[in-house]
């Protein structure tokens, strides 16, 4: 899908390209055989060249049906099915590029990473258009992707308010969609840093549960019992440092579920330092987890990419307080 950027005044408007897809026109795609047996928001996001996201919300809000019917989003497609997807008019929003300082570790034409503070949401919402990511990356960087819609261009994944560290940011379309196809496989390796209250028992582990929506609070996620419904999630655990107080852990997680690893550090019984969602409040004013190492292929070269996300200040005066040690300068695996 291609994009047109409009600059008025530093204001960044985005239009669809109608010729790609057209506001409110309805379009149908036949199943055939081959396909059989596919999930719809899976199989209809590899013919439409949308994000399974994308899909999933268009099926939420009605806009997708199958012979007629709703349209639900684990259905397997069948052949000979008709579906009929409606690409609703976008809502008209206009986002300021601001110039808020961010860390660009690496940019080429396809791609850039960012070393994200803590403390900055990573896309506006609507009612909360200004001081994003977003609007830092329309300020700093030329080019970004449109397929994730108006407020989120260039977004292929998120952290956390106030996590902070790396992040990919896609500059076109055909280096998105590769991203995205990446994550959803589990072929980006993501290794963050976390400093957990408490001597933990173990030198490292493998943490596989579901994890849902707290019934008791629906702001929070939690860990479900394997009757309940929930996503796999999973994230493996190496200490790095411990006293009797603190922990210092490396974690690579192989799912990206919502808060995944604050959730499952509170499971284990070491709440990550300063999260006071997911543990007690302390002095630290933010959960001291960072988004250190990246590792994947390149969208485009396909060759293999590494990166690293200094530790913030404020980590570094954490680990200090906690009397724990890291070396940036020695490489962890």
């Amino acid at each position: 899908m291609e994009k047109i950027k409009e600059n008025l005044e530093n204001k960044i408007i985005f239009l669809e390209d109608e010729e790609a897809i057209k506001k409110n026109e309805e379009q149908i795609v036949k199943v055939e055989e081959d396909d059989s047996g596919e999930r719809i928001d899976s199989y209809l996001s590899k013919k439409m060249d949308l994000t399974r996201t994308r899909i999933k919300q268009l099926i939420k809000d009605e806009n997708v049906l199958v012979n007629g019917k709703k349209a639900k989003p684990a259905y397997k497609v069948e052949r000979d099915d008709e579906i009929s997807v409606i690409i609703p008019e976008l809502e008209d929003i206009e986002i300021n590029s601001e110039n808020i300082p961010i860390n660009i570790v690496y940019e080429d034409s396809d791609l850039a990473v960012i070393n994200k503070s803590a403390g900055m949401v990573v896309h506006p919402a609507h009612g909360h258009h200004s001081g994003t990511l977003v609007n830092a990356i329309l300020y700093h960087i030329k080019d970004l992707s449109g397929i994730n819609g108006e407020i989120r261009p260039g977004i292929v994944h998120r952290l956390d308010k106030d996590t902070s560290g790396l992040l990919i940011i896609a500059k076109n379309d055909k280096a998105h969609l590769s991203l995205a196809k990446m994550f959803q496989d589990k072929i980006i390796k993501k290794t963050y840093l976390a400093i957990l209250k408490g001597k933990l028992n173990k030198n490292s582990g493998r943490i596989v549960t579901k994890i849902g929506r707290d019934k008791n609070d629906r702001k929070k996620m939690t860990v479900l019992d394997s009757l309940e419904n929930g996503k796999i999630a999973i994230s493996n655990f190496e200490v790095l440092d411990k006293n009797e107080k603190f922990t210092l852990v490396k974690v690579h997680i192989e799912t990206g579920r919502t808060h995944q690893i604050r959730v499952h550090m509170k499971y284990l019984g070491y709440p990550i330092l300063g999260d006071s969602i997911y543990g007690r409040s302390d002095s630290e004013k933010r959960q001291m987890l960072h988004a250190y190492k990246l590792e994947f292929l390149h969208p485009i070269t396909n060759v293999p990419v590494e990166f690293i996300g200094k530790l913030p200040k404020d980590f570094k005066n954490a680990l200090k307080k906690c009397n724990l040690k890291f070396d940036e300068n020695i490489e962890i695996i």
